[in-house]
């Protein structure tokens, strides 16, 4: 399996990537495995070629709320490993995909070797710290309505069309009540945007989705560009992956 279905990986170019590939293995990751517990040292980094890898804090209370998602775009557990940090968050997969994995030490040993590479992993960590500030002002500000159209959009962006997930799930995700959330898809059905069935949210019209988000959505969209902006530009946030690598919107 290509590890250039990572956009990190693949942005890489043949040479450098030719240089760390006898360092990956490929795995395959399914819904709630976890990657990592709070406060537990990072030993592997997953590069994800599909699925979602998901960031959650976890309250005393049992609550726990969603702060960051990590797809094919980006990479989990490069920052802490280059730092020899702990987790934050409690890191679970959200949605199954197999991913690229490389060990937390053998990374540091390639990052110190292969300063673009060093450079890629920093941009991506500056872009995920952003991802993380905008999920806070949005969960202190946006209404429900809002908020779930933009972690639609971001779900689409990595996983496509058909998103396996429960409202309770996604409740949980954006720390609200679960009725309002049931209001909410209630809303978005009603209104032609999605299909609800069993735990499957099916996407029926992504603009009219779009034009109901927050801005946060389109800011998260911009962080990503503006991280890669000195490497060479584009992104795939908000773009299809083809066969041949990331194409913009």
């Amino acid at each position: 399996m290509s590890h250039q279905k990572n956009f990190l990986l693949d942005r890489l170019g043949p040479e450098l990537l030719h240089r760390i590939q006898p360092h990956l293995s490929v795995v395959e990751l399914r819904h709630a495995d976890v990657l990592v517990r709070t406060h537990q040292r990072v030993e592997k980094v997953y590069f994800p070629h599909s699925g979602i890898i998901s960031c959650v804090v976890e309250l005393k209370d049992g609550d726990a709320i969603e702060t960051g998602m990590i797809g094919r775009d980006g990479a989990f557990g490069a920052g802490q490993a280059l730092d020899d940090k702990v987790s934050l968050n409690h890191v679970v997969m959200q949605v199954d995909g197999p991913a690229s994995v490389i060990s937390s030490d053998r990374i540091c040993e390639v990052a110190e070797e292969l300063p673009a590479f060093r450079r890629l992993l920093v941009g991506y960590e500056q872009f995920f710290l952003a991802q993380v500030q905008q999920t806070a002002a949005c969960n202190a500000v946006h209404n429900v309505q809002a908020r779930t159209c933009k972690w639609l959009l971001r779900m689409q962006d990595l996983a496509g069309d058909d998103l396996p997930l429960t409202q309770e799930f996604l409740a949980q995700m954006m720390g609200v009540q679960r009725t309002s959330v049931n209001g909410v898809a209630g809303e978005l059905q009603k209104a032609g945007m999605i299909t609800y069935h069993r735990g499957l949210i099916h996407i029926v019209d992504l603009e009219q989705i779009r034009a109901r988000a927050c801005e946060c959505d389109e800011d998260i969209r911009s962080h990503y560009r503006r991280a890669f902006a000195s490497n060479g530009g584009g992104a795939p946030l908000g773009s299809s992956l083809s066969a041949n690598g990331p194409s913009i919107r």
